[in-house]
């Protein structure tokens, strides 16, 4: 099948309502009648992941992608894959046809007439393109599409939780995939340490200056961007620690005050984690200042429901990371803007690059360096120092700083 395949499985919420009402599960029409036990064991399997939106979204990516493989272009079912089909599978996913790769992320279906329908622009693949090029006019093509390292690990990785989870029910009588025994074939080894992605300590400087006008010239909203810039590097947090969930809601009383007058932050984060943060005594200040801009004590007492980050019109916490990103946004355009101005046209260019995320990189990678790594690692919510160590590149600059002064043409060296 080369025309446009079409989504399999709903949101979280409609996944969820569908297993928990005890409705019979109704196969898409689309799904060839000798697949429909592969649908029913494929949607109880990302119901497992109901605990996390973005794990649920990444395994629903996945088994939804192979399943329009095995059905459309295998012509097969899952009980006839074996470990050959699975590589096939591979190099299917790092070459799709055009028809099957989109140019923008879109739902899966959508409401029409009271019906959940398809949505026609949705497609497996999507060709995305940099922040920084998208602003200097470019737009995603299907033909430029590129399955990055990342993606591929992420194919082995939760492909093989699903087929475990087949042969746990007895779907199947073996894990294809653990059956690879070669997958450097398609997942290249890295000799050196991943670059991190942050902010430069200039680029850092003026994207928490700009926060601080911006706060200044109108309070009522960007006292809240304020906060949220300090909170996303001074705490690491992750963009889905400062968004409202089913799983958690950020809340003023997270703040909370020991017996031994020390000041922590409890999130739940990646993997559906609880943490305790320890709050600097400049959170505490940026706390403080945020809390009295919405009219609030200067510290929350334990307890206090009041949302941490609050929609600026209505009531109730902001649960949207797109409005948390756009907010980010606009603060880094503007000191983009400001970068240029002073002249500074380099720092300006990358920092049209930066992400959310990149505030968190930075922050641990600043304290990284002062602080006793162990302590970096458990307030950033690293599952191993080793993690940690990634932020640590003082051998990284020493080795770029012994090869600055090489030479090429040997009569340079006189």
């Amino acid at each position: 099948m080369m025309d446009a395949p079409r989504p399999l499985f709903d949101s979280l919420d409609e996944v969820k309502n569908l297993i928990e009402s005890k409705r019979a599960i109704i196969t898409p029409p689309h799904v060839p009648t000798t697949a429909h036990e592969d649908y029913e064991q494929g949607l109880r399997f990302i119901y497992s992941y109901l605990g996390s939106e973005a794990t649920f979204n990444a395994y629903r990516r996945e088994v939804e992608r192979l399943l329009q493989w095995v059905w459309f272009i295998a012509k097969k079912t899952l009980k006839e894959i074996h470990r050959e089909d699975i590589e096939n599978y591979i190099y299917f996913c790092q070459f799709p046809p055009e028809s099957w790769i989109g140019i923008k992320n879109v739902p899966r279906f959508i409401l029409k007439e009271g019906l959940r329908m398809p949505h026609p622009e949705w497609r497996p693949f999507v060709a995305g393109i940099s922040k920084a090029a998208f602003r200097h006019g470019e737009t995603p093509n299907q033909k430029k599409f590129n399955l990055s390292q990342k993606a591929i690990q992420a194919i082995f990785a939760i492909l093989g939780s699903f087929f475990n989870f087949l042969v746990q029910e007895d779907y199947l009588g073996q894990n294809p995939v653990i059956q690879i025994r070669q997958k450097s074939k398609f997942i290249r080894k890295q000799q050196s340490k991943a670059v991190i992605r942050r902010l430069s300590e200039l680029q850092w400087a003026y994207v928490i200056e700009t926060a601080k006008k911006m706060a200044a010239e109108n309070p009522e909203e960007d006292e809240r961007t304020l906060f949220m810039m300090s909170a996303l590097f001074g705490m690491y947090l992750r963009i889905s620690e400062l968004a409202a969930s089913e799983r958690w809601i950020p809340q003023m009383g997270d703040f909370y005050l020991d017996q031994d007058s020390n000041w922590w932050f409890t999130t739940v984060g990646k993997g559906n984690k609880q943490r305790d943060i320890s709050v600097s005594d400049a959170m505490l200040e940026a706390l403080k200042r945020y809390r009295t801009a919405l009219g609030l004590s200067p510290l929350p007492a334990r307890g206090d429901t009041t949302p941490l980050i609050p929609k600026t019109t209505g009531k109730g916490p902001v649960s949207s990371t797109r409005h948390i990103r756009s907010i980010v946004q606009k603060c880094f355009d503007r000191a983009i803007e400001q970068l240029r101005t002073d002249g500074f046209q380099d720092d300006a260019e990358a920092l049209m690059s930066a992400t959310v995320h990149w505030l968190r990189h930075t922050g641990i990678s600043e304290d990284v360096k002062h602080r006793p790594r162990e302590h970096v690692r458990d307030d950033a919510g690293h599952s191993s120092s080793a993690i940690t160590d990634r932020y640590i590149d003082i051998e990284r600059q020493a080795r770029h700083a012994s090869a600055k002064k090489k030479h090429i043409d040997p009569d340079e060296s006189l």
